[in-house]
C-alpha cells in the first residue's frame, strides 16, 4: 500500500495577476528539472493544501499548485465576478505559460476533473499525461443527484440538516434559496448558509465519517469561498454546455490516462467514471474499493501515487 509522500515546502510561490480583479496563489516545489505536474483542486472553490503536493516523487516531478480565483489564497476571497469556466481555462495557460512550462500533467480530482478534462480538450498539444480522481462531468443529473434527489436517499439525515436551514416554503428550488443568502449582503445570513452548504458536502466526502474533514469543510474561510463559488457554477451548469465534455472527448483520444474512481463515492457517483472510461477507453479505469470521494482516504491514495508513478515510467519511456 502507497502512503503520502513526505511533506514537502515549495521552493518558489508566486501571486500571479491574471486579470484586473484577480490574483492566484501559485507554488512550485520538488525537482525543478522534473517532469511538470499541475495539482488541479475541486469544488469550484476548493483550495490547495500541503498534502497537495504529496502525491508525486519530488526527486521526479516539478509539482505546480495553485488556488483557482475566489479560492484559498487567491484574492479577492469569494469573488464571483469574471469567475467562469472559461476563465479557469484561460488561468492554467496562462500559469503554463509564466512558469515557461512546454507541457505537463494534470491531476485533478472531482470538479478538478472538470477543468483537467475541459483544458486538455482546448490545449491538447499542452497536456502530457492526464491523472483523474472522483470524475465529475458537470451534466444537470450530475448537480441534481447532489443536491436534488440522489445523494439525499443514502445520507437522509445529513440532507436534513442541509435543507432545515431554509424555510419550507423555498425548498422546492433548494439551489435558488441557497443562492439568494450566499450572495445577498447579510454577512450573518451568508455564513450560516455556508456552513450548512459545506457541512452537507462534507459529511458525503468519505465512505467513514470524518470529524477532521467536516471540521475543515465547515471552516468558515474554506466554507464561505466553497459555498459562494459552487452554487455561482452550478446555477450556470458549469458554464458549459451540457455533455460538453463526453462529447469532445476524441480530442483528447492520444492522451495518456488514469482514471481513479472510489466505489462508493457519494458526491461523483460510480457511473461518472464509466461514461468518460466507455468514450475513452485507452484509459485505464481503476475503482478503488472502500474508497469514497476524498482523496485522502487509503485506498485512493495507493492508487493515485500508483499513477503518478506509472505516467512518470512511462513518461521517461518514451524521452
Amino acid at each position: 500500500m502507497q502512503i503520502l509522500y513526505p511533506e514537502l515546502k515549495p521552493y518558489q510561490r508566486h501571486q500571479l495577476k491574471v486579470s484586473d480583479q484577480h490574483e492566484l496563489y501559485v507554488d512550485e516545489a520538488g525537482n525543478v528539472d522534473g517532469i511538470s505536474v499541475l495539482f488541479v483542486h475541486g469544488g469550484p472553490g476548493g483550495a490547495c493544501d500541503a498534502s497537495s503536493r504529496r502525491f508525486y516523487d519530488p526527486a521526479v516531478y516539478r509539482i505546480i499548485t495553485f488556488d483557482q480565483r475566489g479560492c484559498g489564497r487567491s484574492t479577492p476571497h469569494g469573488e464571483l465576478g469574471n469567475n467562469t469556466t472559461q476563465d479557469l481555462i484561460a488561468d492554467m495557460e496562462k500559469i503554463r505559460e509564466f512558469l515557461q512550462v512546454e507541457k505537463w500533467v494534470l491531476f485533478g480530482g472531482s470538479w478538478g476533473s472538470t477543468l483537467s478534462l475541459l483544458y486538455a480538450q482546448f490545449h491538447p498539444s499542452r497536456v502530457l499525461a492526464l491523472i483523474l480522481r472522483g470524475i465529475f462531468l458537470c451534466r444537470q443529473c450530475d448537480i441534481d443527484w447532489l443536491y436534488k434527489d440522489g445523494a439525499r436517499r443514502i445520507f437522509p439525515d445529513y440532507w436534513e440538516e442541509f435543507e432545515s436551514h431554509i424555510p419550507e416554503s423555498e425548498r422546492g428550488d433548494l439551489l435558488q434559496a441557497y443562492h439568494d443568502r450566499l450572495t445577498g449582503d447579510d454577512e450573518l445570513a451568508r455564513m450560516a448558509a455556508a456552513k450548512h452548504w459545506s457541512a452537507w458536502e462534507g459529511n458525503c466526502s468519505k465512505l467513514r465519517p470524518s470529524p477532521e474533514a467536516l471540521a475543515s469543510f465547515t471552516k468558515p474561510h474554506n466554507a464561505l469561498a466553497l459555498s459562494r463559488i459552487e452554487i455561482h457554477y452550478f446555477m450556470n451548469k458549469g458554464f458549459i454546455d451540457e455533455n460538453l465534455i463526453l462529447e469532445n472527448l476524441q480530442l483528447i483520444a492520444e492522451i495518456p490516462g488514469r482514471i481513479v474512481h472510489g466505489r462508493y463515492d457519494m458526491v461523483c457517483p460510480l457511473d461518472n467514471a464509466l461514461a468518460l472510461h466507455q468514450q475513452w477507453p485507452t484509459a485505464e479505469l481503476h475503482i478503488v474499493r472502500e474508497s469514497g470521494h476524498s482523496a485522502s482516504e487509503p485506498g485512493t491514495v495507493d492508487a493515485l501515487i500508483r499513477a503518478t508513478q506509472d505516467i512518470a515510467k512511462k513518461l521517461e519511456r518514451e524521452s
